[in-house]
């Protein structure tokens, strides 16, 4: 029998040590510069939306994500409610002062929601400042839920200026609260913006990236711009979110079609398509405040890997 050797005991676990914490600083430099992209990441919001309020993010700890492995994030604020055209003039103003602060020449956009008209219109007016357009969730077709409010409180209902009067207040306080008051708020335009038809018009003026099928990819590069997109088709994903009860309490208005309780899989198509997530419309920008199907990918990997995928195309 050999004899017990504590020395060399000691070595073999001392050695393991070293193993193991080696591997951990190697994992650790992995993702050192993961995210680090050459230009600028803006994220952009999308209706009802803000940059922060108090210690929560609309893009619920994604920026902060993006930041510790070497992003250069800014998350930009416009008029919660208004018109894709002049919600896009007010983050094209912050775009080129980003661009300014920075020196980069550009910039890679990411919108959700009502964001992806937002930076598809910076990217057709301006796109000598736009080296990529990534819409998350976006209803680039138009929202049947938009179609729906629309039909219930048509022009000339008397409840028209009224619902839209509470709503605008709501957009004053969301901007209030978010420390950006100065926006004008129009929620009658920015639901125009968001029904079928007016989406329809939005594009026709505003082409790039979109798909010419009724559900494809639309291209990959246009006009020297590259444009992707990704989005979720499940309303229910956590009962512990009390937005999904209520999503799921809507679902009924989509008539069965795969959506992510607010935008269709096939409107939300732009560009490149990154796949279809176990996601609702909120869990696509992690909330309500994290709270998300605890069995799919995390709304902050894709942001991540989406942020190296940049990266690995030069952007």
């Amino acid at each position: 029998m050999r004899a017990f050797r504590p020395f060399a005991a000691g070595r073999q676990l001392w050695r393991r040590a070293v193993l193991a914490a080696t591997l951990v600083a190697a994992a650790g430099a992995a993702h050192a510069g993961y995210t680090s992209t050459r230009y600028p990441i803006v994220l952009m919001h999308g209706m009802t939306g803000f940059d922060r309020i108090g210690s929560v993010d609309y893009f619920y700890g994604i920026p902060q994500a993006l930041r510790n492995d070497g992003a250069q994030v800014y998350v930009a604020e416009v008029s919660a409610f208004n018109s894709s055209e002049a919600r896009g003039e007010q983050l094209l103003e912050q775009v080129r002062s980003i661009v300014a602060l920075t020196g980069a020449q550009k910039v890679n956009l990411i919108g959700h929601s009502h964001g992806s008209h937002t930076v598809r219109y910076v990217a057709s007016v301006a796109p000598e400042l736009v080296a990529s357009v990534t819409a998350v969730g976006g209803p680039n077709k138009g929202s049947e839920m938009a179609d729906f409010i629309d039909t219930k409180v048509p022009d000339g209902s008397p409840l028209r200026p009224m619902v839209s009067s509470v709503v605008d207040t709501l957009g004053k306080l969301i901007g209030f609260f978010s420390g950006k008051p100065e926006y004008e708020e129009n929620s009658l335009a920015g639901l125009r913006s968001l029904t079928s038809a007016g989406s329809a018009e939005f594009t026709a003026k505003f082409p790039q990236g979109m798909p010419t099928t009724a559900c494809g990819d639309g291209p990959e590069i246009d006009n020297g711009v590259r444009y992707y997109s990704w989005t979720g088709d499940k309303v229910f994903t956590n009962p512990l979110d009390l937005v999904d009860w209520g999503m799921l309490a809507l679902s009924p208005i989509f008539g069965g079609i795969k959506q992510d309780g607010l935008v269709s899989v096939c409107s939300s198509k732009l560009g490149k398509s990154l796949g279809v997530y176990s996601q609702n419309h909120l869990d696509e920008v992690n909330q309500l405040i994290g709270i998300t199907d605890w069995f799919a990918v995390s709304p902050v990997t894709l942001y991540r890997q989406h942020a190296n995928r940049l990266q690995g195309l030069g952007l």
